[in-house]
């Protein structure tokens, strides 16, 4: 049994996950609870406090052997601070967590944006260990991302930085307005959301393909349809795909990563996503910053947050 231990909350929505890990990263126990955000922010910081009480307590560790605790918000973040300034899943704006919870756990407390605590946790204890710069993407409604450079998140001038979802490269003509504001996003094409829109429109146009037939379009079903050799599915597919991997060349030219990696509810499509978006970035990328350079998933799923944050006290 380890020593110390180090207590991770990736506070959502709906639900506020607790992980407990040691020094090396790997998971020793979990605890899950509602949110229940709209009883108010002070109730939720009471509720995590518990949860991080309950889950030492289970898992047969004395308070005393907790080292610290870290907090993953989705969220404009003051991190330096400790400050959650906005977050719209929550409801919140300018609550003090990080001053709050050392109030309530009597432990140091560090806080970080939920995306860049997901990439802390792969860099930590998952597809990314032993590997000191690296980038993470998250495939799901939107685009997210983080940044590991020199074995530490890169938070940028207001620690915002690692909005992978907000770069521009899909050109005027082809681009469409992104939910940031601006045109031509990544998120609108390869986002579970982008890939659905795409199929809506092949769909409304009148494409011959079997996506027609569907009372509701997933991006699971997109993936699933060019499986089975649909050529529209296919090239939304490779449409996403080509935009990722071009997003990750830029990338390589600006930061020079060892590893990418994809995770989100998009990433589960596998080689069918992976192949192309290798073929491409190895097309585009300059080749001495694409030497040895590989493109592989997430492997901590939904416990990437948890253990992320867990390691805020330790990188």
């Amino acid at each position: 049994m380890a020593n110390q231990i180090y207590v991770g909350v990736d506070l959502g929505g709906t639900s506020i996950k607790v992980g407990l890990c040691d020094e090396n990263g790997q998971l020793l126990h979990k605890y899950e609870g509602p949110t229940l955000s709209e009883e108010g922010a002070e109730a939720v910081l009471d509720r995590i406090a518990d949860y991080c009480r309950k889950a030492v307590e289970e898992a047969g560790y004395a308070w005393e052997q907790v080292a610290g605790v870290g907090a993953g918000i989705a969220g404009f973040l003051n991190i330096r601070e400790g400050i959650v300034e906005l977050s719209a899943n929550l409801g919140w704006r300018d609550v003090p967590v990080k001053k709050s919870l050392e109030e309530k756990l009597g432990k140091t407390v560090k806080i970080d944006n939920d995306a860049n605590v997901a990439a802390l946790g792969e860099a930590w204890g998952g597809a990314g260990k032993g590997i000191s710069n690296l980038i993470c993407y998250t495939l799901g409604t939107g685009v997210g991302g983080g940044i590991i450079l020199n074995g530490r998140i890169y938070q940028g001038f207001k620690g915002m930085a690692g909005e992978l979802g907000h770069m521009s490269v899909v050109p005027d003509i082809e681009a469409i307005q992104c939910s940031c504001g601006q045109f031509g996003c990544l998120e609108t094409v390869s986002s579970a959301t982008g890939i659905i829109r795409m199929a809506k429109n092949a769909v409304e146009r009148g494409e011959h393909t079997s996506l027609a037939l569907l009372p509701k379009i997933t991006a699971k079903d997109v993936f699933e349809a060019a499986s089975a050799h649909d050529e529209t599915a296919q090239r939304i597919v490779s449409r996403a795909a080509y935009y990722l991997g071009r997003s990750m060349a830029h990338l390589a030219a600006m930061l020079n990563p060892e590893r990418f990696i994809v995770g989100g509810g998009v990433s589960h499509a596998g080689e069918l996503l992976f192949v192309p978006v290798r073929e491409t970035f190895d097309k585009y990328a300059p080749a001495p910053l694409k030497a040895d350079v590989d493109i592989v998933p997430a492997t901590l799923g939904n416990d990437a947050g948890c253990i992320g944050a867990a390691g805020l006290n330790l990188f």
